[in-house]
């Protein structure tokens, strides 16, 4: 589980680093996740950013399990 949570916690920010810098920059569609949801448009930069802040809390919450371990 808290293998899990790091790793789709990467991934989504990885996708929103990048889909928000593809956006900013108007480089049209991608590989980003964001740019291919249509209920997104118009907000695939603000899409972009809540997407990083899940994935923060999903590594920050995997890596709390994996010291949570340790102790005990």
């Amino acid at each position: 589980m808290k293998v899990t949570l790091e790793i789709l916690g990467t991934l989504c920010v990885v996708q929103a680093v990048g889909g928000t810098i593809n956006n900013l920059w108007g480089s049209g569609r991608s590989w980003f996740l964001v740019n291919y949801l249509d209920f997104l448009d118009g907000y695939e930069i603000f899409a972009g950013i809540v997407l990083g802040v899940l994935g923060l809390a999903l590594c920050s919450a995997g890596m709390a399990l994996r010291r949570k371990d340790r102790r005990g």
